[in-house]
């Protein structure tokens, strides 16, 4: 945690503007997103307020200290009959009575409430902790996701533009051939119509990227319309996943495991925490007082005493009414609740990393069969492109080998991509990213 806490600190004062630059890499677009966040940034102030709370003091472990002071004057109008049959009449008497103290008040023992309370914090804490850092692998796997959504969509563009240079040489073979009278004109026809849709096509792509760069911007919290950067022109594939590496981290390092066993352990402390209750609870209270009082009339002018004073005070707890056993006894349904909970999930974030291995293998051998596919359809387009070039045949036959040509590359490009995104869930479920 204190790595993530560290890695966050030191991109702050160095993290690129994407409207600033030209190009930027995935690291770049995660060192951003670990600034501007809005998530990460509220993430982290819970996890702070968590870290705040944790103190001896809000575990009620020291004493309270209080100044108290106080000044009243009266005017009083008395009239007394004594024994002797006289009176005494007293018109606006003035009396000043002035009272300050300073106390202290400290629980000695409270049947080792606030020890556990203070270990309750800490497991609070650390909740807090692993919760910021799940907040973290989430935006990192959003933005990675993202970013290279755009390069796949940039792939694709450029995968049009591959396929409009060859239909513009298409173009240029059967205009020379209708031009010689060896070439019907509804072939031309056909070729230049499919030109057009391909810079339809690359047109369209074109808003499809500035869409995916928005998407971006909006995980990076940046203004939605800085869209003039670049990103990378392919996507590293270089992960081997190690299955049993991974399963044996799943369960150490999963951080939506990590949290549900972090509740549990606050659950237990909670419980201790109510037993406390049953048990005596000793104060100690000291102080040092003054009080000053005077007359403009009487027997008595003025008055003054001052001094310290220390007492204590202990509750022993006879009957509350059941509801302490009440408490306890939710409180262990609450603690089986959360037990269920994190088997439960310990069986869904295995799925999740199972699911996701086979999509990673999956991916990986389709990617492998369309490389070969791709290099293929190519060859056969270039063979074809050339034999119209000297007549040998038709032009429906061109069309059908670029059309497969096209759809290779799209295969290829999503291939990468999924592949990307099998590797980057796995590193997600294993706190790797």
């Amino acid at each position: 945690m204190r790595k993530v806490v560290s890695i966050l600190l030191l991109t702050i004062g160095m993290v690129p503007v994407l409207s600033a630059q030209k190009l930027i890499t995935a690291d770049d677009a995660v060192a951003i997103a670990m600034k501007n966040s809005y998530d990460i940034l509220i993430s982290r102030n819970t996890s702070k307020i968590d870290s705040l709370n944790n103190t001896a003091g809000n575990a009620g472990m020291l004493p309270t200290v209080y100044v108290n002071g106080s000044d009243k004057y009266l005017l009083n109008n008395s009239s007394i009959h004594q024994s002797q049959n006289t009176n005494i009449n007293y018109t606006n008497a003035g009396t000043n009575a002035i009272n300050a103290s300073v106390q202290l008040n400290w629980t000695l023992y409270d049947g080792g409430k606030m020890f556990v309370t203070k270990t309750k914090l800490n497991e609070i804490e650390t909740l807090g902790e692993i919760q910021f850092r799940n907040q973290v692998m989430q935006t990192i796997y959003n933005v990675i996701v993202a970013y290279f959504n755009v390069v796949k969509q940039q792939q694709q563009l450029g995968s049009i533009n591959k396929v409009i240079s060859f239909n513009q040489e298409r173009v240029t073979i059967l205009q020379t051939s209708f031009n010689s009278g060896s070439s019907a004109k509804n072939n031309l026809l056909q070729a230049k119509i499919d030109l057009n849709v391909s810079k339809e096509n690359a047109i369209t792509q074109q808003g499809i990227i500035i869409s995916a760069k928005r998407n971006l911007n909006e995980i990076l919290s940046l203004n939605t319309d800085s869209t003039a950067y670049g990103v990378m022109d392919s996507i590293p594939l270089n992960y081997k996943p190690d299955q049993a590496e991974l399963e044996k981290k799943i369960y150490t390092n999963n951080t939506s495991l990590l949290s549900l066993q972090k509740e549990i352990d606050i659950a237990k402390l909670s419980i201790n925490e109510f037993k406390a209750n049953r048990l005596p609870q000793v104060n100690l209270n000291t102080g040092y007082d003054f009080q000053y009082s005077s007359n403009t009339v009487g027997t008595t002018l003025s008055n003054r005493t001052y001094g310290p004073n220390i007492g204590g005070s202990i509750s022993i707890p006879i009957f509350q009414a059941g509801n302490v056993s009440r408490l306890i006894a939710n409180s262990k349904i609450q603690l089986q609740s959360a037990e269920y909970d994190l088997e439960s999930s310990k069986i869904q974030v295995n799925t999740l990393l199972q699911n996701a291995l086979t999509d990673f293998e999956n991916q990986q051998s389709l990617l492998s069969i369309e490389q070969e596919n791709s290099d293929l359809v190519k060859e056969n387009l270039e063979i074809s492109m050339q034999r119209l070039r000297f007549g040998q045949t038709t032009a429906l036959e061109v069309r059908q080998a670029q059309q497969s040509y096209e759809d290779s590359l799209t295969r290829l490009i999503n291939f990468k991509f999924n592949l990307k995104v099998a590797e980057t869930k796995l590193r997600q479920l294993v706190a790797a990213l």
